[in-house]
């Protein structure tokens, strides 16, 4: 095996060899800007994400609801009125019309995923009775995140 020839080291690459291996200041700028160029197209997408989950999170609320007033109705003839509200579905009414075959349909009224009661109305404006929320701003109407999440969807 022939033995490798060493070279004097010239002055060029001397000062190769000893050169630090850190990042410079452009380099870092540069990887900053392209993370915040990232952030600034992902964030807004992501924001809209959470919107669209309160949206779901009251869609099946209000199915679930929807679920228990069909089960009253099934067992009492007829839904609880607009007086006893959704309330009817954890305790048994005291004001008429007492229901007669009352059973515990809910452990517990949940509020809507921003915060607020869900609305029960019997008469239904869409439907024979009709469980909603007004959504984020919490006003009747609207659209986008503020728009109504009804039992008619």
């Amino acid at each position: 095996m022939t033995a490798r020839p060493t070279y004097p080291l010239t002055a060029r690459s001397k000062r190769r060899s000893h050169r630090p291996t850190g990042f410079t200041l452009i380099e870092l700028m540069v990887v900053l800007v392209i993370i915040g160029v990232l952030a600034a197209l992902i964030v807004p997408n992501v924001l809209d994400r959470a919107d669209d989950a309160r949206a779901t999170a009251a869609k099946t609320d209000v199915n679930n609801l929807m679920q228990a007033l069909k089960l009253y109705k099934l067992d009492n003839q007829r839904y609880p009125t607009a007086a006893q509200g959704l309330q009817a579905l954890l305790t048994k009414p005291t004001e008429s019309p007492v229901p007669p075959n009352w059973k515990h349909y809910l452990d517990k009224l949940p509020n809507d995923p921003w915060g607020r009661p869900y609305q029960y109305l019997n008469p239904g404006v869409r439907g024979e009775v009709d469980v909603l929320s007004f959504g984020a701003d919490g006003q009747p109407g609207g659209e986008g995140k503020d728009a109504d999440v009804g039992s008619w969807e």
